[in-house]
């Protein structure tokens, strides 16, 4: 029996944009392996990695949405790839696209509102055909595309059968709340009408301020991120102030089998026993010569979305400084995101060969291996939740430099804080001056003190930010909200036949079948998208 059932709009490797995918994609394998069996359930986007899957039709029902009626199949991915039970709700019309959120030319869906809306509640009816002792012990939604449920739960009629099981909201980026006009609330399920007010925050409906009041617990990616939420929150700090009593900061982990410098088939050279030196070296070697960059020089890498949130507009600016001043440094950066960045970018990797490169492309293959072939990853974000490019990179030996905000001051201590338990290096202030400064502290470090470069190499790769180290955390807030979950020692077993199809029926869904994640991993590709430019130069021999 599923006892927690995860709800969002991504999940990795199936839809991916951002930290949230990682997060859904990692926690219910690691929660269902410590014994409480875990699911999520993901709108069916048109993607690679889904069209290239079997799936198993488990239930298919339909959803008035105000004078239409919208059909759709809930469906099994067939051999539990994932180490748990993964679902997709197809909703033809509305998600069958090749884009989460934007087309392929970058242009936001003008249908969000009614996409997650139908979405949500399409998960709701097929969790009404459970039989009651079956159902979920807690529903776990993520970020405001499930934000409504907590609310459609308790104040929908026709949901009400589910009111008793307890939600658990987690905030993953408090910057995208999810808010709509009162012009279409007819898109809305019938609700109470005393409850609106649980809808509507500042003249607007809220799904993230209504998940708030309505969820049974609330929890954000890293400690320092809720305490932010509470100063400045796009006008709901004082929502987040007075439902303090239900919340909870918990870091976020990663997952350790597939970021395993030892075994990651995505690298060009694996670690060898305790010899960091040579896996740093040789990845880095690989890194120069394909995007033509100096190996006596440090590789200062950016790896993410280009857009505001994450810093990425300082960079143009502060690289070009730092190369102008004559900086021994090199700089290469991975992403994709608003073109007039990605223009500056495209423009300096032909303006500066030699001292900066540029891939303009999504390649999570590339990552591992900048990762592992980088002396530095920078992150001057100006919102980061919890981050996990830090800890990814920690787990490489390549040192963090980055903005003190959020979940980054929570992983990164400084390495000049009394103490010595430093990870990285981080800057307070969000301007030129004080990334500038922080760049020149790496670069210093890594010409005048090559041993202590690898000192930290060792103390940042030695860390654990694995998953195993943070379930537990959440196992207490479902306990804290009530929940029943319950340890099992259960017996993993292959697939053997698939679940029965349901249509239309308020019959019991078919008790998937998991295996057991084996630890093995599928032989990544590396990058098919060439640097901007493409360039023939040599990497100088050290």
């Amino acid at each position: 029996m599923i006892q927690v059932l995860h709800i969002s709009a991504e999940c990795y490797p199936a839809a991916k944009t951002g930290g949230l995918a990682d997060v859904v994609g990692s926690l219910p394998k690691y929660q269902t392996e410590a014994g409480v069996l875990s699911a999520a359930v993901i709108p069916k986007y048109s993607l690679k990695w889904i069209n290239q899957r079997e799936w198993v039709t488990v239930y298919g029902g339909a959803i008035r949405v105000d004078w239409r009626t919208v059909g759709f199949t809930v469906q099994q991915e067939k051999n539990n790839t994932l180490g748990f039970p993964f679902f997709v709700v197809d909703i033809p019309g509305l998600y069958d696209r090749p884009g989460i959120y934007n087309d392929p030319a970058g242009h936001p869906y003008g249908d969000e509102v009614e996409r997650y809306i139908v979405f949500q509640q399409a998960v709701l009816q097929w969790l009404l055909s459970f039989p009651q002792q079956e159902r979920p012990k807690v529903l776990h939604c993520h970020d405001h595309h499930t934000g409504l449920i907590p609310f459609m739960v308790k104040h929908c009629p026709q949901y009400n059968d589910l009111a008793l099981i307890p939600t658990v909201f987690t905030i993953h980026n408090g910057q995208y709340q999810g808010m709509f006009g009162k012009s279409s609330l007819h898109l809305m399920p019938f609700f109470e009408a005393n409850a609106y007010g649980l809808l509507e925050w500042n003249g607007i409906i809220n799904p993230m301020a209504s998940a708030l009041r309505c969820a049974w617990a609330v929890t954000t990616v890293s400690e320092t991120y809720l305490y932010e939420l509470h100063e400045s929150s796009l006008g709901l700090e004082r929502l987040f102030r007075d439902e303090w009593r239900k919340q909870s900061g918990i870091i976020n982990g990663i997952d350790a089998r597939v970021w395993d410098p030892e075994t990651d088939p995505a690298i060009e050279h694996r670690l060898e026993g305790d010899d960091i030196q040579a896996f740093k070296l040789k990845n880095k070697k690989a890194l120069c010569e394909w995007f033509g960059l100096p190996l006596d020089q440090p590789i200062i890498s950016f790896i993410g979305r280009i857009v505001g949130e994450k810093g990425c507009d300082l960079l143009p600016d502060a690289f070009r400084s730092y190369i102008h001043a004559g900086g021994k440094a090199s700089f290469l950066v991975l992403g994709t995101g608003e073109p007039w960045t990605q223009n500056q970018f495209r423009q300096m990797a032909y303006q500066y060969p030699g001292h900066f490169n540029a891939i303009i492309d999504y390649n999570e293959a590339l990552a591992h291996q900048i990762y592992a072939g980088s002396d530095f990853l920078i992150m001057p974000s100006r919102v980061e939740p919890c981050g996990l490019n830090q800890m990814y990179a920690m787990r490489y030996g390549t040192i963090p430099i980055v903005h003190t905000v959020g979940g980054l001051k929570d992983t990164v201590p400084d390495i000049g804080d009394p103490g010595g338990a430093g990870r990285g290096i981080r800057f307070d202030r969000f301007d030129l001056g004080d990334i500038g400064w922080a760049i020149h502290r790496g670069a210093s470090m890594w010409h005048h003190d090559p041993y202590a470069i690898s000192e930290i190499r060792k103390r940042i790769m030695a860390l654990d930010f694995s998953w195993e180290r943070t379930i537990e955390s959440y196992f207490q807030v479902y306990r804290g909200a009530n929940a029943a979950i319950r340890v099992e020692k259960r017996q993993m077993v292959e697939p053997s036949s698939p679940p029965a199809k349901q249509e239309n029926k308020s019959e019991p869904v078919a008790e998937p079948v998991v295996k057991k994640a084996s630890g093995k991993k599928s032989k990544i590709k590396t990058a098919e998208t060439p640097a901007l430019p493409v360039t023939k130069k040599k990497a100088k021999k050290q």
